[in-house]
């Protein structure tokens, strides 16, 4: 094996032709033999570019609609032969076998196909089977053979090709190989994660999970910690998707965080009223519905403006220019939106430390998709929490029903709920958030935190009550004593909703009944750990 090769006969059989001729010229300028299949061998043809027909080379015509061109001796041989080997190359010669030296392949759009929505049988067709076969036989023999199988990487070879007058380094035929089986792995994982939701396997034996690079992160969590970010290829509405108008690159916390905000504020259609979720450690720290987007975006901000300081900012309706101004009077990481008017990034771009995010659309809250989190040694694959409750999903249990209002209230509370770090609880007030307790390992301190919070704020805000008077509690699950529902009736909630289903239910809704209030069981929990 030597570091240099040269590269002398190329095989390209693309699926996307972006590229295809601007390399084809370079490659043939540079004296390189073209073997081609198919709609490739076609075009190449077309823009005047000599060009050999893979079926030439084989002696064997394109057969079954395609499905079998490649899958030859004659192919497999070349890009298989180690040709340092004196039995591969005399194998070579008696059977007149050529060497391909750059293998330049792209698959069949089998994830595109798939995310248009088409049925069974489509998808099986565009499962490739002779481009994979290819580009593992190349990369294994990656000493003397160079794969690509991004457009993208079709500038890196010609550069690496012109600074080595036609031949490739072995370092650079490593990382090119590395990248090729990246390519099939993630092909093969969306094909057998595809294949197990059609048959309605939902738990398979092997399950696989692959990801495209986005962008290389300046450091995790912690700057002594390396990142990078990695999109699944799949169209949902959200951070991955999102168009960045503004402001220096997405952290990794920030990344976290506005998945959080965006997944939070989803909750609430754009159609249904204006709606705010400010978030902080991915835990909101303010959610809010308003006649209007400046409106919920103050209301959100009043439930805990020290906390919203630095934090990421998500609405459900096109930012305008006057909430964009009052967003822009304290410090924000992150705002997205589904859109935004030239206004609002006008006033946005004097604030370079703000990025600004659009997404075209809201995501789906109930949408069905896994979730996947990594522990030592293994993966914990789950269904979304896509979970939604009705008024008419609530059982009343109190002697006193809960009025109109507040079922409103306690039902936008549990949609908050459900992104609140468990243990959570969670009070509102039309429709606002006005105090948040997250991620204790008490609910009784949560309700305490939640509580001390509001009382905070209305200090802040010159008012004589807490902000917890007269509101509606939500916890994420039950309450296993009545001490943590005596405390929230001790902050001033006059309504609680929660799943129900703790051996001490009925002290529970005797604890109620005593303080006159008004409680409703979901039969659902939302834990979120």
């Amino acid at each position: 094996m030597t570091n240099l090769y040269p590269v002398r006969r190329a095989l390209i059989s693309v699926s996307d032709k972006t590229g295809l001729i601007d390399l084809a010229k370079a490659l043939s300028a540079g004296g390189i033999e073209i073997l081609s299949t198919g709609g490739s061998a076609t075009a190449i043809r077309n823009a005047g570019i000599d060009v050999r027909d893979v079926a030439d080379v084989t002696g064997f015509p394109e057969m079954m609609d395609g499905r079998v061109k490649t899958l030859h001796p004659m192919v497999h041989g070349g890009l298989l032969a180690l040709r340092d080997n004196d039995d591969h190359t005399a194998a070579m010669e008696q059977h007149g076998i050529g060497g391909i030296d750059l293998l330049i392949v792209n698959l069949y759009p089998f994830e595109e196909t798939v995310a248009k929505g088409a049925d069974y049988d489509t998808c099986i067709e565009n499962i490739d089977i002779g481009g994979p076969a290819m580009i593992r036989a190349a990369a294994k023999n990656h000493g003397f053979v160079t794969t690509v199988v991004d457009v993208e990487d079709y500038e890196e070879l010609l550069a690496e090709l012109a600074a080595h007058e036609g031949q490739t380094t072995y370092t650079f035929r490593q990382k090119m190989a590395q990248r090729a089986y990246a390519r099939t792995g993630a092909y093969d994982a969306a094909v057998s994660t595809w294949m197990a939701s059609a048959i309605g396997e939902e738990t398979p034996r092997r399950r696989t999970v692959a990801g495209t690079l986005a962008q290389s992160l300046r450091y995790g969590e912690n700057p002594h910690q390396s990142a990078a970010f990695y999109v699944d290829g799949t169209d949902r509405p959200g951070v991955a998707t999102a168009i960045q108008h503004q402001g220096k690159e997405l952290s990794y916390n920030n990344i976290n965080d506005t998945d959080a905000a965006f997944e939070l504020v989803s909750e609430f259609g754009s159609d249904t009223g204006a709606a705010c979720a400010i978030i902080k450690h991915a835990n909101p720290c303010g959610v809010a519905r308003g006649a209007s987007l400046v409106d919920a975006y103050l209301a959100a901000y009043d439930c805990d403006r020290t906390s919203a300081f630095g934090g990421i900012v998500a609405l459900n309706q096109t930012l305008d220019g006057e909430t964009a101004e009052e967003i822009c009077k304290i410090f924000t990481e992150v705002v997205i939106a589904p859109d935004a008017t030239q206004e609002a990034i006008d006033l946005f771009a004097a604030k370079k430390n703000l990025r600004l995010l659009t997404t075209g659309s809201m995501a789906d809250p109930r949408e069905v998709a896994k979730t996947v989190r990594q522990v030592s040694g293994g993966l914990l694959v789950q269904d979304k929490d896509n979970g939604h409750i009705t008024a008419a999903d609530l059982k009343v249990v109190t002697k006193r029903a809960p009025t109109e209002a507040e079922i409103a209230d306690m039902l936008f509370a549990w949609n908050v709920t459900k992104h609140v770090k468990s243990n959570a609880i969670v009070y509102v007030k039309d429709q606002s958030t006005v105090g948040i307790g997250a991620g204790q390992m008490s609910r009784v301190d949560s309700c305490r935190i939640a509580a001390r919070k509001s009382i905070d704020m209305a200090e802040a805000l010159g008012l004589d009550a807490p902000l917890t008077q007269g509101s509606v509690v939500a916890s994420d699950a039950f309450f296993p004593f009545a001490d943590g529902l005596l405390t929230a009736a001790e902050a001033g909630a006059q309504a609680i909703i929660q799943p129900g289903g703790s051996m001490r239910d009925d002290e529970v809704i005797a604890a109620a009944d005593e303080a006159g209030l008004a409680m409703v069981f979901t039969g659902m929990r939302h834990f979120r750990h």
